[in-house]
């Protein structure tokens, strides 16, 4: 059997990644593909847990290396027991952030690399989309479905423009596995936008 694909979706706040996420799992579905939509900080009961615990804290709770623990941790449960052996079965997995959230947002919080190479070996999405949007759209995005959730929606602009900044030079530093969408316009236009990268990539029926 062949091995499952895995596709991650990335972005910042309000980019529109969750959305997404579901309407390329449902994509895949009406193709005939075995899929599983998840997500992290989260993925199975123990690592939706830790995210809890990570994000009822205020920011400046955790010592940084701590907080990148609690993420690895969490990783390591969702890869173990969700992701690789989904893959193995042939599944598809879609996943509403992964490693490159980790390196966007926890940029300067100790040895990222090492630790996912000690958590996950050399495995890599074989595709990434990061949804690029502009900090003033996000942040309107945000404002929009209800106000600010956790500690990083409550970030300020330069902040938020500060993680599209590494988001694209991430994009620069991956060009093969990471493709950038502009996720400026309506839901359903970027659904079309991800289904056609995808689409063609992987050789499916359009």
């Amino acid at each position: 059997m062949a091995r499952g694909k895995f596709i991650t979706l990335e972005g910042g706040e309000g980019a529109g990644k969750s959305t997404q996420a579901k309407k390329l799992a449902a994509y895949l579905k009406g193709q005939g593909i075995k899929t599983v939509l998840t997500r992290e900080v989260g993925g199975t009961e123990t690592a939706e847990a830790i995210r809890k615990l990570w994000l009822s804290q205020d920011e400046g709770c955790w010592d940084k290396l701590a907080e990148l623990f609690l993420i690895f941790a969490a990783r390591r449960e969702h890869l173990t027991k969700v992701i690789w052996p989904a893959l193995e079965r042939g599944t598809w997995v879609v996943c509403d952030r992964f490693m490159d959230s980790t390196r966007a947002y926890q940029a300067k919080a100790g040895p990222i690399e090492e630790l996912y190479r000690m958590t996950a070996g050399k495995f890599a999405p074989d595709l990434t989309l990061l949804l690029d949007t502009p900090e003033d759209i996000s942040m309107e995005r945000v404002r929009a479905r209800g106000g600010w959730q956790d500690r990083y929606d409550l970030k300020e602009a330069k902040f938020h423009r500060a993680l599209r900044k590494t988001y694209r030079a991430l994009a620069k530093k991956y060009p093969r596995r990471i493709k950038i969408v502009d996720a400026r316009n309506d839901a359903d236009h970027v659904a079309g936008d991800v289904q056609a990268i995808v689409g063609k990539l992987f050789r499916l029926k359009t």
